[in-house]
């Protein structure tokens, strides 16, 4: 399975990645906000225009403040929650890696914004018919042998694209080969069941604006239960209305005919 695996400390804040997502995506440019205490920031999260984004924020690294740079975008889960939450099917995990979206299937309900754990689906709010948007780990590029747009377009190799589990091993090699440069974690390998967008830093996650809140067991062990227990209780719900509106009709039928029988 593809994944992507981002490493912090080589990133520097150029924005490629976000300029490259836009063009091969066809997404309109978003204009650039100025916000006390950070600067201009273009744009300042994501949204349904913009699937990946460089964050960057300036923290103490051993001793010194530098500036951090974090890439945001979808994490795919090897096991996706928002694809659980969707009652019709309108996202999908991939064999290949990406969580694809088809809108011609979506009825709009936002179930897959609530479900996601790191809160990453996006809702088109100014169009009559919205739809939801995110990151496609550019499956077409996939599927056809590419790379993805974000990491063919990085200068400094901070984003490199391959097999999930040689990623894994190349990020532990560098964890290991520096362990007094690293956070000795990658965050993905096993946050919400494991992703196939991985990351190591120089710095605690949080302070890169990541929720470390996440779970390491899939939310969808949680909700497959329930929604597997939907369609029957659909059924079951179906019959028992039937049932009541027969015994009523039935009633009321009797009773007509009774007061028919009683007049003269």
């Amino acid at each position: 399975m593809k994944a992507l695996l981002i490493d912090s400390t080589r990133c520097v804040g150029c924005r490629g990645c976000q300029v490259a997502c836009k063009a091969w995506n066809n997404l309109p440019v978003e204009q650039t906000e100025f916000f006390a205490g950070s600067g201009y920031q273009n744009p300042r999260d994501l949204s349904a225009t913009t699937w990946t984004l460089i964050a960057y924020n300036e923290v103490e690294v051993r001793g010194r403040f530098n500036w951090v740079f974090a890439k945001r975008q979808c994490f795919h889960c090897l096991d996706p929650a928002c694809a659980s939450a969707c009652l019709v099917g309108a996202l999908k995990k991939t064999p290949e890696g990406p969580v694809n979206y088809d809108p011609g299937k979506c009825l709009g309900c936002r179930y897959c914004q609530l479900a996601c754990p790191f809160l990453i689906p996006r809702f088109e709010w100014s169009k009559a018919i919205p739809e939801i948007t995110k990151c496609t780990l550019c499956a077409d590029r996939v599927t056809a042998g590419l790379e993805p747009a974000c990491s063919k377009a990085c200068p400094t190799d901070a984003i490199e694209f391959g097999e999930r589990e040689e990623l894994i091993a190349e990020a532990e090699n560098r964890i290991r080969m520096n362990p007094l440069t690293y956070i000795h974690h990658i965050y993905g390998k096993e946050e919400a069941g494991g992703t196939c967008v991985l990351h190591i830093a120089d710095v605690p996650f949080e302070k890169l604006g990541f929720k470390t809140d996440v779970p390491l067991q899939s939310p969808h062990a949680f909700s497959k239960p329930a929604m597997t227990a939907i369609p029957f209780v659909l059924t079951g719900l179906g019959i028992g209305l039937g049932a009541v509106s027969w015994v009523v009709n039935r009633r009321m039928n009797n009773q007509e005919q009774s007061s028919g029988e009683g007049q003269p």
